[in-house]
């Protein structure tokens, strides 16, 4: 499972890098599509696995062809559509949808190669449902979905397992898509919901808009809460398995003066977060200076990816992403969960040192 979340989150690397020059569907379907579907363990040169221009008659219409079909003992288990990588995925779902009832395939997937959209026939059976139950941005992939992606590998696809789980996954994705936007924006219906259990007079238009505000600041500050009770915990966790490392010791000899902060050991721990999956928490470590805090692996002065820095007006971290500190990014940030937002580039620097 490691070496193959290491591949994808390789693609997805190579798909930032090749966007801009890929402009055709051929383009996308060569450098991005095919090289995903090689990752899941299909053999993109074999027709008898992995068919192009699969044919799926539909109605009166002959001849109409899929862009793909994996097969399985000769007939098509996922039809997989693409598009060009700058087109916008919803207009298409409908020429899918024809596809999907006039052959034995259990699964679609419309793709333009950084978006996928999975569907199946939840609803009504033989018939795609009009909204996908799994859906990634594979430039924006987290470690639930590459589970769920992997169940789609050739060795361990099961079409009544992932089937089974589908309904789950669907409705669980609509809830998080639903209660993300409610977070940021709360709905009038929202807020008089949440209103009713815990205010007890008259629910006016004034009371609403007055609620909304705190509301919405309210569930903001649960998710702070445990993103913060779990970050403690995890320090908590360092602080007491952390073994003695005799260099480190030398260096607070030397400099008896230096004093690691909470504020320096909760941005050790939410970087371990982050990289979480990528390396093995036991590799990265972190060593208190006089001017910054440095966080590295293996303990490598040479492995450093970040310096954090708390001043007076502002703090920020440095990133080792280029040979010099005039070249390499400086990220500022208010508090050490912020970190959170630079995910993408402090997993892209670290993994230099795979």
């Amino acid at each position: 499972m490691e070496k193959f979340a290491e591949q994808i989150r390789g693609l997805a690397n190579r798909v930032e890098t090749l966007r801009a020059s890929i402009g055709t569907e051929e383009a996308t379907k060569t450098a991005i599509v095919m090289p995903f579907f090689q990752i899941l363990g299909y053999d993109v040169f074999n027709p008898n696995e992995f068919t192009p221009e699969f044919t799926a008659d539909v109605g009166i219409k002959k001849g109409e062809k899929v862009d793909y079909a994996i097969l399985s003992e000769g007939k098509p288990v996922i039809l997989i559509e693409c598009k060009g990588i700058n087109q916008v995925l919803t207009k298409h779902d409908s020429q899918l949808f024809r596809y999907f009832g006039t052959t034995t395939s259990k699964f679609s997937i419309l793709t333009n190669g950084i978006e996928y959209k999975f569907f199946t026939d939840l609803e009504q059976p033989n018939k795609m449902d009009a909204s996908p139950f799994f859906v990634f941005n594979i430039t924006e992939l987290r470690d639930t979905q590459i589970s769920e992606i992997a169940k789609f590998r050739k060795e361990n696809f099961d079409v009544d397992k992932i089937t089974s789980n589908a309904s789950e996954l669907k409705y669980l994705n609509a809830l998080k898509i639903y209660l993300s936007g409610q977070f940021n924006m709360p709905s009038e219906e929202f807020v008089r919901f949440l209103v009713n259990q815990i205010y007890d007079g008259v629910k006016t238009k004034t009371t609403l808009e007055k609620f909304t505000p705190i509301i919405a600041r309210g569930l903001k500050q649960i998710v702070n809460e445990q993103v913060n009770d779990k970050l403690s915990a995890a320090l908590k966790s360092t602080n007491e398995n952390k073994p003695v490392i005799e260099e480190e010791q030398e260096e607070v000899r030397e400099f008896p003066e230096i004093i690691t902060t909470h504020e320096e050991l909760e941005s050790f721990s939410i970087t371990k977060v982050i990289l979480n999956g990528v390396f093995d928490s036991e590799r990265i470590f972190y060593r208190d200076n006089k001017s910054y805090f440095n966080i590295l692996i293996d303990d490598s002065i040479r492995k450093w990816i970040m310096r954090v820095y708390f001043e007076k007006n502002r703090n920020f971290i440095i990133l080792n992403n280029a040979p010099n500190d005039k070249e390499r990014t400086v990220i500022e940030f208010e508090k050490p969960l912020d970190l959170l937002n630079s995910k993408d580039l402090i997993v892209k620097t670290a993994e230099h040192f795979l």
